[in-house]
């Protein structure tokens, strides 16, 4: 199934032609009206009249975050706010909000990458699709309601929140897809329980696409099995636009729409490129956005990238699932852990809950200390404190063995751990305290 087969399926090289030209266009633009890109082009020597497309993507500057919030609100606008139908915004709560500017052509560019995106996890006008992603400055509700609705399906626009009149609308409405975070999937899967609602059998729901926050391969799997339903990744940050890509059915990617869009991934420390399977730090550039053009994006997000065809019969590159944020990582005894590499080792142990937290300390001998409280499984058929601790000696082994590190680990009674209806909050560093 798809949105736009002649494109989705457009050849490798016309892609590349497309991206080509866009590029160059796009070049033109910042410099003739973004005074910010003006400067940043100035500064490293850079005459758009000598710019050589793809071939010299290499000698355009990075973009951050931290531009968007020296130049805040409105500074690195390219089109006056008089072509501006609305702005987004992050939540700002490590500095400065980012605000994102949108025209028109903005807003139809974001709703067609998502059409294609919903089309290819095989969302279909039949479907009654249930967003319980945040409304308002959050991207993640607004864009999937426009999306699904171009789409021809039904929206319920719940919103975050309200979880057990969430569970009602869901069973009463015939909801068949739901989009929010993977972690308020799995409360929401809880607290159906409680309600005495089996989501696999007595809820229309088949299908659900998560994102916003890193997820692993071992969460996918615990929420199919509790229930019953096929998860989908969702991939896109406000500054890009919103959510945008999705993987298709075949599950092996998210794929990013090349005539919108070029994807490099980089060494987070030397901003070299990487090659084709290693990790880095995503970097995009927009092709067609008119309010705010970003040339190579720093994401943040670590991530590697695949240029084969897919079996889906998509042409364009896919990256696979974002493993976390270069600002997440921790550093442990100068050894680098990413939270979902924790995640992984968990999910694999039966016995344990999908709730965790990651608590860091500083001990008085200056050494770095990382304890991990993980709730305990409902299902598992343990009582007796002997059998807690073995269990708790066995993770600490497990993620040793894979994080070459070692970690605390305090398995607490199920319903412990603070829930979250938008995006979960894995770490609690004290050291900085």
């Amino acid at each position: 199934m798809y949105w736009n087969p002649s494109i989705e399926r457009l050849p490798r090289k016309d892609l590349e032609e497309i991206q080509e030209r866009k590029l160059k266009a796009l070049i033109f633009y910042a410099y003739e009206y973004s005074p910010f890109y003006r400067r940043k082009f100035k500064e490293v020597g850079l005459n758009p009249w000598d710019f050589n497309g793809l071939r010299d993507l290499h000698k355009l500057p990075f973009t951050c975050k931290q531009d968007l919030r020296d130049n805040y609100p409105f500074g690195m606008f390219a089109v006056p706010l008089s072509q501006i139908v609305r702005f987004h915004a992050s939540s700002g709560t490590t500095g400065k909000p980012t605000v994102v500017g949108y025209t028109k052509n903005d807003i139809d560019v974001w709703v067609e990458c998502l059409c294609r995106a919903l089309t290819s996890c095989g969302v279909t006008n039949n479907d009654i699709v249930q967003i319980s992603y945040g409304y308002g400055l959050f991207t993640g509700g607004l864009g999937f309601h426009y999306a699904v609705e171009r789409l021809g399906a039904t929206v319920i626009p719940t919103s975050a929140g309200n979880t057990r009149r969430q569970i009602e609308l869901m069973k009463d409405l015939h909801a068949t897809v739901i989009c929010c975070t993977p972690s308020y999937m799995l409360y929401l899967s809880e607290v159906a329980k409680e309600m005495g609602v089996d989501i696999a059998n007595d809820t229309k729901l088949r299908m659900g696409i998560f994102g916003a926050e890193p997820w692993s391969e071992e969460t996918r799997k615990r929420i199919e099995d509790k229930t019953g339903i096929t998860a989908y990744d969702v991939y896109g940050t406000s500054e890009l636009g919103g959510p945008l890509f999705t993987e298709c059915v075949e599950r092996h990617g998210i794929h990013v729409w090349a005539d919108h869009y070029i994807i490099e991934v980089i060494d987070p420390k030397t901003g070299e490129q990487v090659g084709e399977g290693e990790k880095g730090e995503l970097v995009v550039t927009t092709l067609s956005k008119e309010a705010l053009p970003l040339i190579r994006w720093r994401t943040g997000d670590i991530t590697y990238m695949e240029s084969d065809k897919c079996a889906c019969g998509r042409t364009h590159p896919r990256i696979m699932r974002i493993l976390g944020r270069v600002d997440d990582m921790i550093i442990v005894r100068g050894v680098n852990v990413f939270p979902s590499q924790i995640e992984h080792v968990l999910m694999q142990v039966p016995e344990l809950g999908e709730h965790y937290v990651i608590i860091l300390d500083r001990k008085p001998d200056g050494l770095d200390e990382m304890t991990i409280q993980v709730e305990l499984s409902e299902k598992a058929k343990i009582d007796r404190t002997t059998d807690i601790l073995e269990l708790e000696r066995r993770v600490e082994e497990l993620l040793k063995e894979y994080l070459n590190v070692r970690a605390k680990v305090e398995v607490v009674n199920p319903g412990t751990l603070q829930r979250f209806e938008g995006k979960a909050k894995r770490i609690i560093d004290r050291r900085k305290i």
